[in-house]
C-alpha cells in the first residue's frame, strides 16, 4: 500500500463526525493572550509598566500615561521551578548583551560564556531586572516564542525586544505572573 493510499484509507473512517459533550468550552489554543489591566497589578503606571503573563505567554506594556499599550508574544520558563513570579524593576538596558551561564547551567549543560553575536541566547537586546540572572531579552531562535523554553527569563522576538527596548525606561515596574 502506498503512503497516499494509507492516508486516504485512514481518512475514510473520519467521514462521520464524532460529537463530544463538554461542560466547558474547549480551549484550542492554550497560548492565546489573556487581557491584562495594569490596575489589577499596580497602584499607578510609574515611569512605565510591564506585566509578563507566563500562563498566556504574553508581555503587556503601558507607558507612563497609559496612552501606549502593547502586547508581545514571549517564551517563558520551561518549568514552575524556574518561574520567578512577583514584582521587580528594569535596572539596566543593554544592546548586544553578552551571556554568562549560571553555575547550575554550567553544571547541567556544560555551557560557557558567550559574547554578543548571532549565536548568543540573549539575542540583540536585554532588559535586566532587579533579580539577578533574570531578564527580558531577545532570541535568535524564533521557535522558542510561544513556548515554555527558557531557563528562567522571558524571551521575545529580536525585532520586538528592540521595539520594547526603545520605549522602556530604566525604573519600569515589572510583574511576572
Amino acid at each position: 500500500m502506498t503512503r497516499r493510499a494509507a492516508i486516504l484509507s485512514g481518512l475514510a473512517g473520519l467521514a462521520a463526525p464524532t460529537v463530544i459533550q463538554a461542560s466547558e468550552p474547549v480551549r484550542r489554543n492554550l497560548s492565546s493572550f489573556v487581557v491584562q489591566r495594569w490596575q489589577d497589578h499596580f497602584d499607578d503606571l510609574g515611569v512605565a509598566t510591564i506585566v509578563a503573563d507566563t500562563a498566556s505567554r504574553a508581555l503587556h506594556y503601558w507607558n507612563a500615561d497609559g496612552s501606549d499599550y502593547r502586547v508581545y508574544p514571549t517564551s517563558v520558563p520551561i518549568s514552575e521551578d524556574l518561574t520567578k513570579r512577583g514584582y521587580t524593576r528594569i535596572v539596566r538596558k543593554k544592546v548586544g548583551p553578552d551571556w554568562t551561564p549560571t553555575p547550575s547551567q554550567v553544571e547541567r549543560f556544560g555551557w560557557k560564556y558567550m559574547p554578543p553575536g548571532p549565536d548568543n541566547p540573549l539575542g540583540t537586546h536585554a532588559l535586566y531586572l532587579s533579580r539577578p540572572a533574570y531578564l527580558l531579552h531577545g532570541t535568535h531562535d524564533t521557535r522558542k516564542i510561544g513556548r515554555r523554553s527558557s531557563d528562567g527569563c522571558i524571551g521575545l522576538y529580536n525585532d520586538k525586544i528592540a521595539e520594547l527596548f526603545e520605549i522602556t525606561p530604566v525604573g519600569t515596574q515589572v510583574r511576572i505572573i
